[in-house]
């Protein structure tokens, strides 16, 4: 009777887990068909560039519909989980993300410049010997952070849903020298005049530009300052407040919905990638590039962000790997931290139990300036250009990319690709020719996905170290005896004794209850 009952127990066990995990391992299985898919379409039909793009459409769409959640769910999540707190603690919960934000990069850039002087992935070949690919990104590294500063504060709210800013540099024609200077002179002054016309310096304005794409930070500084706004305001606010929520919980009612369409988009998306790759030789030259990269991103993922992790909050890090599973094959796949956004609200929020006070504040501007992967990709790519050119560079410049590292990294937007523009400023920090950007475009695409998934595990840490050091805080938050006008998150206390095992507090819009807060305590992570 006994093993009966224990095959039935297996077997209960068995379908929960495949109930529970069965997006997750849809989504694996896509990859794996969507990777055979595109050997065996590349190998034995030859698609025209049209076709290749026709075949690549369900992935299409799948990006399409993450990335249409993408605002709503910022706006909403921002502004309900800054509202949720009063200033102070919101003030710490940001300084305390901020500084893990730092110091996780910092560990970053350093892991990736120990790994690339010790590897010496550059010394064995030349620029010469490597294929370019792409053009140069027209950067300068004054206008990139005052474009950072600039789209901060944007001019118009509306436009910064769809546009950000971006500096253009427009050159002024040199002043004319008139001709009489030139003739009443005697020739050996005629000659220097000519010369320092012939050496005058060029002169620039700047004129404004706007490109297409989400301006995330200013809308993020803009949703945190409504959101301290509306906290503020007490009852008049709390109208507000419940329209954003019920916004929120609308819009993960439709990212449960797209993430049903998931492993179909992720087939193709990855098929339609392999089918694309005209030159898979570049690999083979670039081998040891990517090797490094890689291992420096692994070494990142495995032992230095879960030390921190176990250090801080006393639970296994592995386990809360685990738990983000979803959100990281999403991020390896679509190469966005911005559209992988949903997906990792989904997956902290219900798998490893934060509390939705940290991720709608901490998530949003972690996919923002939170970016692991892309320092260190940088530093790598930096020091490896400069073995390619046999360029030896002292400890100086070696401080120096590590700095321009770590700033650029916060100024890569969370969209594909933006590591190559931010790596122009990068190169150019230490005298490195922007130019040679281009050795390093054939592989990019393939280091991006593996970049942005680290960058997606680092915001999840981050959550969940936050939590931990925020305890007191949301614990003194949800204690809090009376409702005060000025803050209506206060715990209500208007029932009378019978009812009082059912006393229900006000989250950040979200009503709980105190029963259910009990059981969320025992069985949360934290």
């Amino acid at each position: 009777m006994d093993m009966m009952g224990n095959k039935k127990r297996r077997g209960v066990n068995f379908k929960g887990l495949l109930k529970r995990n069965w997006l997750l391992i849809a989504t694996v299985i896509s990859v794996l068909l969507g990777i055979s898919l595109g050997v065996v379409v590349r190998e034995y039909a030859s698609l025209s560039n049209l076709d290749k793009q026709y075949f690549g459409f369900p992935g299409e769409i799948l990006m399409r519909m993450l990335k249409l959640v993408i605002l709503p769910l910022i706006i909403s999540s921002m502004i309900t989980g800054v509202a949720a707190l009063d200033s102070e603690v919101s003030g710490k919960i940001g300084l305390r993300a901020v500084v893990y934000y730092f110091s996780t990069t910092i560990i970053a850039v350093v892991l990736g410049i120990i790994l690339v002087m010790t590897i010496k992935p550059g010394v064995s070949q030349t620029a010469e010997n490597i294929d370019r690919a792409g053009t140069t990104p027209n950067v300068t590294t004054v206008d990139t952070l005052l474009d950072l500063l600039r789209n901060m504060f944007p001019e118009n709210l509306v436009q910064a849903c769809f546009q950000q800013y971006k500096t253009k540099r427009q050159e002024l024609e040199p002043p004319k020298v008139s001709a009489n200077t030139t003739t009443t002179t005697i020739p050996p002054l005629t000659t220097t005049v000519m010369a320092v016309v012939e050496n005058i310096t060029k002169d620039y304005k700047i004129v404004g530009a706007y490109s297409d794409g989400i301006n995330v930070l200013g809308l993020i500084v803009f949703c945190v300052a409504f959101g301290l706004v509306i906290g503020k305001m007490g009852e008049k606010g709390r109208i507000l407040l419940e329209f954003f929520d019920a916004l929120n919980e609308a819009t993960m009612k439709l990212v449960q919905i797209i993430m049903c369409y998931m492993p179909i988009g992720i087939l193709f998306l990855i098929a339609a990638k392999i089918i694309e790759v005209e030159d898979w030789e570049i690999f083979k030259k670039m081998g040891l590039y990517m090797v490094t990269v890689l291992s420096g991103l692994a070494i990142h993922a495995t032992i230095c962000l879960p030390l921190i992790f176990f250090v801080i909050v006393r639970k296994n890090p592995y386990t809360f790997t685990l738990g983000m599973a979803q959100a990281l094959v999403t991020a390896l796949m679509i190469s966005s931290s911005s559209a992988t956004l949903p997906v990792t609200f989904r997956c902290a929020e219900e798998n490893n139990r934060i509390d939705k006070r940290i991720t709608r504040f901490v998530l949003p501007v972690g996919a923002t300036i939170n970016m692991d992967g892309t320092a260190l990709y940088e530093a790598v790519a930096a020091i490896f250009i400069a073995q390619l050119n046999d360029y030896t560079l002292d400890v100086g410049q070696i401080v120096t990319i590590s700095i321009t590292a770590t700033v650029a990294s916060i100024g890569a937007a969370g969209v594909p690709n933006a590591g190559l523009v931010t790596m122009v400023i990068v190169l150019t920090a230490v005298g490195l020719p922007a130019s040679d950007v281009t050795l390093i475009v054939a592989v990019d695409w393939l280091l991006d996905r593996f970049r942005t998934m680290i960058n997606v595990l680092g915001d999840a840490y981050g959550a969940g170290i936050v939590q931990k050091l925020s305890k007191r805080e949301l614990e003194r938050m949800d204690l809090t005896s009376d409702v005060d006008v000025a803050n209506p998150f206060a715990l209500e206390t208007t029932l009378d004794d019978e009812e009082c095992e059912k006393k229900s507090y006000v989250n950040g819009g979200f009503t709980v209850d105190k029963t259910d807060a009990i059981s969320f305590t025992e069985t949360s992570q934290f």
